[in-house]
């Protein structure tokens, strides 16, 4: 069972930077038990649980890197045109052949290099006349030729334990004679959406009434980043019977995540039902969009509560509860890497807050500038979809001014 027994998260106290609340509450979620072996072709985006070594070199032969002619670079004649009779052929897949000195063996990409042979000629370098080919002088020795071990050596880390598997770790898992991999069990997240005004997406609205849009954004982005979603539904704010669906979505998860209901209004139950049956530690973030970030434990199961407008559940899932999943997961947890644009509007900021402003790029006389999408609200669901990603405004910034330089993470980048 996590372990959260810090009271610094101090209710209507100082709020806590994203970083920090992270962290703290990182080191007390424990990390999901169980793995399972899964071919290489269902191992993308799963987390490796073990370290993965090569289990023969990468190359595992010399080999040409080119289609040309592979000779002995001591047969060559400094600084002059050498002609010498090809001896042989070795196409990809052959058994390496014996280089012949003062011979020249037509060789294809791929195909291992023969013994006593180090230098590769391009087949676009030389001319061929017959039964001879004329070599220009000017090439290194071990030109276009790539050594046994060259990419890996026998036995060399190829993937560390952690490690949120990619095309191409696949691929060099493969590479060096990998058909399986073992790797954590997905993450299981309990997935609500809390609110009498929502209706499932589809159904008649009622006045007063909304879509739920929250449960198919977080359901979307989770499965993106690897969780086995449970979608139970539309909670109803009821004080009296939220205890109980929380309870329930306890048994059998990892993890229950919930948008609306924690903020600190009349009808927001979500806080009073946690700390009715578990432990709520964490409330409130020194961020924008998203100030009423909660987590806590619920019978033992670690529990997150994200704001209900869609663009703080956006900003608070991918910066906030992210981390958090990768802790769960046994993850090692890659930062998305921002790049710097240059501002083409002027903000104002509370210091003390971070802050994440949707903008769209465009080019400008020295780069990319980043423009202010126009309607900013928390609950403007277009400002994601019309705009190219988000720029970080730090903690102790107080605004932005055009030409200032800031951090944009484009939103393909954030999942």
């Amino acid at each position: 069972m996590a372990q959260l027994t810090d009271d610094c998260f101090a209710f209507g106290g100082k709020l806590m930077v994203i970083e920090e609340a992270v962290a703290r509450i990182a080191e007390r979620f424990p990390v999901i038990a169980g793995t399972e072996s899964v071919p290489l072709g269902e191992a993308d985006g799963r987390i490796a649980a073990r370290d993965v070594f090569a289990e023969h070199a990468l190359p595992p032969f010399a080999n040409s890197a080119v289609d040309g002619y592979a000779v002995r670079h001591a047969d060559l004649a400094p600084g002059a045109e050498t002609v010498l009779p090809v001896t042989g052929r070795l196409p990809a897949g052959a058994a390496a052949a014996e280089a012949w000195p003062g011979g020249a063996i037509r060789i294809f990409t791929g195909a291992p290099m023969p013994s006593g042979a180090d230098t590769v000629f391009m087949q676009e370098d030389v001319t061929r006349d017959g039964d001879r080919v004329a070599l220009p002088p000017g090439l290194k020795p071990g030109a276009n030729a790539r050594p046994a071990g060259e990419d890996l050596e026998r036995g060399a880390l190829a993937i560390p334990a952690g490690r949120r598997l990619r095309p191409q770790d696949l691929a060099l898992a493969a590479a060096t004679g990998h058909a399986r991999l073992d790797v954590r069990r997905r993450l299981k997240v309990a997935l609500f959406s809390t609110g009498d005004e929502l209706v499932e997406p589809g159904a008649g609205l009622r006045p007063g009434a909304i879509h739920d849009s929250n449960r198919v954004l977080l359901a979307s982005l989770l499965s993106r980043l690897g969780c086995a979603v449970s979608d139970l539904g539309i909670l109803r704010d009821d004080a009296a019977t939220l205890p109980g669906h929380l309870a329930r979505a306890a048994e059998g998860h990892d993890l229950i995540l919930t948008s609306g209901g924690v903020s600190t209004g009349e009808e927001d139950h979500v806080k009073a039902a946690v700390e009715a049956i578990g432990r709520l530690v964490m409330w409130r973030l020194a961020v924008k969009p998203g100030r009423p970030v909660a987590a806590g434990l619920v019978a033992g199961t670690p529990f997150i509560g994200l704001p209900g407008n869609p663009v703080a559940v956006y900003v608070t899932l991918l910066f906030v509860v992210r981390p958090l999943l990768a802790a769960l997961s046994g993850a090692r947890h890659e930062p998305p890497q921002a790049f710097s644009v240059r501002s083409d509007f002027s903000y104002k900021k509370k210091q003390g807050r971070r802050e994440f402003v949707r903008v769209t790029l465009a080019h400008g006389p020295d780069g990319l500038i980043a423009k202010k999408f126009p309607r900013d609200g928390a609950g403007v669901l277009t400002s994601l979809t019309g705009s190219d990603g988000l720029v970080e405004l730090p903690d102790d910034a107080l605004g932005v001014a055009p030409g200032d330089p800031l951090a944009f993470y484009p939103h393909a980048s954030l999942w």
